[in-house]
């Protein structure tokens, strides 16, 4: 084996284990992959900022924005607004029926955004209806990726495969070319799922209170001269000492300081802003010599100049509530401690406390609120904060953050603009179905109609898109370059053919798909496809047949990681909401995958 084939292996196994463990986030580990890949000589340096310009990675981002400008201007949600009616039927008919509209809307549209609106949509009918959510969320995300697999811009593992077979000379795939393969996988899941509903854990709903064991108050209090308190440090006090009682604010002459830490002083008039239950609240009151209100909290004078003959008025009390917030991949709060959190949230906005997801390291799901400077908060993990109700749409301001409970504000779009946006959509949809154009023009096309008309707006697509899936595509296709520079590609394949040699096609395609589907299980479905579909191709010449089967089993498998919760970002960010351990992927979604395997591999041979 040649030197370059060693190194180039060396790249792969380290990216493997970065993606496996979750060391770093995936744009992160593309960097490596471009800098790694440069720096041995494995690719050019035109070859390894390739993945910035090519069409593959232009498409998806502008398909991320039409998927931005369908849910701004409430596309998806009026696609989805009928789904509340539903609530009164069975599970066994409300889940196929969540499923097939899941699955309808994520073909064309990005299956993350589709899967979101759903998880909004399933969280209000669960506080409402007492629906047990884990009993549809996970049914939901799989029928995305399912849909989203039926279309060529259904996902950007679809556009990857053809991009890189394109490069390759492999033909082209046509827009609806693989899509009645697609509808089989979806029917047959459907079904599956629908039957294995009872194995999905069927808790009580909690409400956030609940969920996140908080007290029933968040009050004020003013400390007293004669007051124990004064004089105290914070760590000698039982503000430091009462897990039921939580610090959240210290205001001195009208100065706040957040997170105070535990060697503060305590002096007379200072106003502390507790959480805790109302037992404590009366113990307080008896104990501490403490003016205690049951009001919420109270805004201080926003200048010096009042703040010297100005005291807080009745008129300044504002309505505060609970909001969770779930954390997407690319969140600007990302890698944000709950100690450190304060400094990078919004005004008045309080972060209360994180619920962690399981990941294969860490998985436990307990709240951890005492050791606020070690949780770090991660894609998936939900964050619960305190904020002004009628302020609640400022929260929308905070990149690849999706407010989950029922009082976000509601979307301003009007009937226009969401006719529009939907037409726009539609006209992508035609011009890249008929060849007119290719998706990447007909997507750019689309965004450029939404900002010439004044239905999209750039800054909000510069928060909300997902940055990171567009660094990671970048990041991989030279990955691409570089197995076909060093001919580590045809190293696996000649290994491969030595295996295969011989035998029955159906044994060659069954191989294939099931090598993809547990590689798409460690890493991501989209650096799967980069690594798989040169192999696929190299295979499918070395015993002389047809590329497209062996493209769609790398295509299809590549999307169908049911078995594990990091397969795929939808499977992540219903990990943690739903409750779910990681058994229920391991075995509920082990058995999908492999009945897939096997209808796949049937299905495909039939093409060769």
């Amino acid at each position: 084996m040649e030197l370059e084939i060693i190194l180039m292996f060396a790249v792969l196994l380290t990216t493997v284990v970065l993606f496996a463990f979750e060391v770093f986030p995936v744009d992160k580990i593309a960097f490596f992959i471009i800098v790694s890949l440069a720096l041995l000589g494995l690719v050019s340096p035109e070859e390894a900022i390739s993945g910035f310009s090519n069409s593959a990675t232009i498409a998806v981002l502008a398909l991320m924005i039409l998927a931005i400008a369908m849910e701004e201007n409430g596309v998806i949600n009026w696609l989805t607004s009928s789904m509340g009616k539903i609530k009164s039927l069975p599970l066994l008919f409300m889940a196929p029926i969540f499923m097939i509209v899941t699955a309808g809307i994520s073909a064309f549209i990005s299956t993350t955004a589709v899967v979101i609106v759903f998880i909004k949509i399933i969280n209000r009918l669960s506080e409402k209806f007492d629906i047990p959510q884990s009993k549809l969320l996970l049914p939901i995300s799989f029928a995305g990726i399912l849909g989203g697999s039926c279309t060529l811009m259904g996902t950007s593992t679809n556009l990857l495969v053809n991009s890189v077979a394109k490069n390759l000379g492999a033909e082209k795939l046509g827009f609806f070319e693989f899509s009645l393969l697609g509808l089989t996988f979806l029917a047959i899941s459907i079904v599956y799922l629908t039957l294995a509903l009872k194995w999905l854990p069927s808790g009580k709903n909690k409400d956030l209170k609940e969920d996140y064991d908080i007290g029933s108050y968040t009050t004020q209090i003013r400390i007293n001269a004669e007051s124990k308190l004064v004089g105290q440090k914070i760590e000698d006090t039982f503000l430091f000492d009462n897990p039921d009682i939580s610090l959240l604010k210290l205001t001195r002459h009208y100065q706040e300081h957040k997170s105070p830490g535990k060697y503060v002083t305590l002096k007379a008039d200072d106003e502390l802003l507790l959480m805790c239950d109302l037992e404590n609240l009366a113990r307080l009151n008896e104990s501490e010599d403490l003016n205690i209100s049951e009001e919420k909290y109270l805004k201080a004078p926003t200048s010096k100049t009042d703040a010297g003959d100005k005291k807080p008025q009745s008129s300044d009390i504002e309505e505060r509530v609970f909001v969770e917030l779930l954390m997407l991949p690319g969140a600007s709060l990302l890698g944000k401690t709950l100690g450190n959190l304060r400094d990078f949230m919004l005004q008045d906005v309080i972060p209360l406390a994180i619920k962690k997801r399981r990941t294969r390291i860490r998985t436990d799901n307990r709240l951890v609120r005492s050791s606020a400077d070690k949780l770090v908060l991660k894609p998936g993990d939900r964050l619960l904060v305190e904020a002004e109700k009628q302020h609640l749409s400022s929260l929308n301001a905070i990149e690849n953050v999706v407010i989950l409970q029922e009082f976000e504000g509601t979307t301003g779009a009007s009937e226009f603009k969401r006719y529009f946006s939907l037409s726009v959509l539609v006209l992508v949809i035609v011009m890249a179905a008929t060849g007119l154009l290719s998706i990447m023009v007909s997507a750019l096309t689309g965004v450029c109609l939404l900002l010439v008309t004044g239905n999209l707006d750039l800054t909000t697509v510069y928060k909300k898109i997902n940055w990171q899936i567009f660094f990671l595509l970048a990041g991989m296709i030279p990955l691409g370059f570089a197995m076909n520079n060093t001919g580590a590609d045809m190293w696996i394949s000649e290994q491969l053919l030595g295996f295969l040699s011989g035998r029955p096609n159906w044994v060659v395609t069954g191989t294939l798909f099931l090598v993809t589907m547990l590689m798409s299980g460690v890493v991501s479905n989209n650096a799967t496809a980069i690594i798989m579909t040169p192999i696929a191709i190299s295979v499918a010449q070395g015993l002389e047949l047809d590329f497209k089967p062996f493209l769609l089993a790398v295509m299809f498998a590549a999307n169908f990681s049911f078995f594990t919760p990091v397969g795929y970002q939808t499977n992540t960010l219903i990990y943690g909401i739903g409750n779910y351990k990681f058994k229920h992927f391991l075995v509920i979604g082990g058995i999908l995958s492999l009945l897939l395997w096997v209808v796949a591999t049937f299905l495909l041979t039939q093409m060769l």
